[in-house]
């Protein structure tokens, strides 16, 4: 006989779900990645992408305390926004300091012992919480000089990536895959989003 398996109980109370337009997070005018020229140019046009997905992870994050910004999706998952601002920061650490330029920068959070500690590490301390924005905007900032001052997006590094081999990547090649890492995570981050307080959409 199959072994029947218990449900498991809906939460006692979810958040009302609201749209972008009717509930948006900031006023259209006052949104930080519709400023600006349009881009000209590959290496502008890959360097604003980029950037409004990073300001749209901070948007997802707005308006929270300690504890929301660590509150985990559904079992089993692990994630959380604070888990993907940790991951991120990581992220953007080891394909710019680390393979395109070059420096010992081993991950913030990514251990050994734990490889998935940017998401098991990100508790509801707001301590936790401010060293986090810092890394991350560190690792943004330093991403954003390094694309900005790099003479050749066809320049190209060697680089290993685990069980994966090794082999080479362009500058190109890191600034489109950043902008597939953060799309991915935006996404996450929307879902996340609305299952604290409803908020969706922008």
């Amino acid at each position: 006989m199959a072994e029947r398996r218990q449900a498991v109980p809906a939460p006692a109370a979810l958040p009302v779900r609201q749209f972008a337009w009717s509930d948006m997070f900031i006023a259209p005018q006052d949104d930080p990645r519709e400023q600006g020229d349009r881009p000209a140019g590959e290496r502008e046009t890959l360097a604003r992408f980029l950037r409004d997905y990073r300001l749209t992870l901070e948007l997802k994050c707005s308006g929270l305390d300690a504890q929301a910004l660590a509150g985990r999706s559904v079992e089993p998952s692990d994630l959380s926004l604070l888990g993907l601002v940790r991951h991120l920061a990581d992220v953007e650490r080891s394909w710019f300091r680390r393979v395109l330029a070059g420096q010992h920068a081993p991950p913030r959070y990514r251990t050994e012992a734990d490889r998935n500690a940017a998401f098991t590490g990100a508790i509801g301390d707001p301590a936790v919480v401010a060293e986090a924005w810092a890394s991350w905007r560190e690792e943004v900032r330093f991403a954003e000089r390094f694309a900005a001052q790099v003479p050749d997006l066809d320049q190209a590094r060697p680089y290993t990536w685990g069980e994966q081999g090794s082999g080479t990547i362009t500058v190109r090649e890191v600034l489109v895959h950043m902008i597939e890492e953060y799309a991915r995570h935006c996404g996450h981050a929307d879902l996340l989003r609305e299952r604290i307080d409803g908020r969706v959409g922008q």
